[in-house]
């Protein structure tokens, strides 16, 4: 999904068990597992050309919103998303 402008559209592609967005060619990622009702975050990635832009915000923001809506835990597996929750107090309530 390559957005005019280089915003990023992120897309939840549930067979690869990811949120991901494609932005000037570039796709970036973040990765989960599903495990006992938690949304398990196990990796966030960004390519360089791509990074200080917001990317891995918008693509945790998704997730986070999506285990929301599914009742579902979250795992901060990754540190980019354990540090993500701590910023942004709204998120803790997920946690489990």
């Amino acid at each position: 999904m390559n957005s005019p402008g280089g915003d990023s559209v992120v897309r939840h592609n549930e067979a690869e068990r990811r949120f991901e967005a494609l932005v000037d060619g570039h796709l970036s990622v973040a990765d989960y597992q599903l495990q006992d009702g938690a949304l398990v975050m196990t990796h966030t990635f960004v390519p360089p050309e791509l990074r200080g832009r917001g990317v891995a915000e918008k693509l945790v923001r998704a997730a986070l919103a999506h285990a929301s809506r599914e009742g579902l835990r979250v795992v901060p597996a990754c540190s980019y998303v354990d540090a993500f929750i701590r910023r942004n107090p709204e998120f803790q309530t997920l946690l489990g």
